[in-house]
């Protein structure tokens, strides 16, 4: 794990992502890649990884691929999302995610992220869009 993975795993303590059991493995502007066990506690009924958390996992990736892009002291937040479910995920596995730009603007990004099983089947594939809010005052 890269340093910026792992000041950004750091930060994901307490919250969804560490529930969901997100690794991150590597963190650049241009790429955001993490793991995700297969466990019962995130299938459904038939043991294989529920839509839901694949697209949290994939939402995660995307949003902090949006925050090392975007000005310090911006918040984001995702304004749209698409999943298309291409194959399953079985229990007791581990997938990848790997999230790219799209687009990388001043007031939103547009990121993909594929999902993948450990053989490289695809599982899904996301697109989301990110906006950037200004900072606070």
């Amino acid at each position: 794990m890269d340093d910026l993975a792992a000041q950004i795993q750091q930060s994901l303590k307490g919250i969804l992502p560490e529930l969901l059991g997100i690794q991150l493995v590597e963190v650049t502007p241009e790429r955001v890649v993490a793991t995700l066990k297969v466990r019962a506690a995130l299938c459904t009924g038939g043991k294989i990884l529920h839509g839901g958390a694949i697209m949290a996992f994939a939402d995660t990736l995307g949003a902090i691929g949006t925050v090392v892009n975007m000005p310090q002291g911006h918040g984001t937040a995702t304004i749209e999302s698409k999943t298309n479910f291409i194959g399953a995920a079985a229990e007791g596995t581990v997938v990848t995610g790997e999230a790219t730009p799209v687009h990388r603007g001043r007031t939103t990004q547009v990121w993909q992220t594929r999902i993948t099983s450990a053989g490289g089947k695809l599982v899904a594939l996301v697109m989301q869009t990110q906006i950037v809010l200004p900072p606070r005052s």
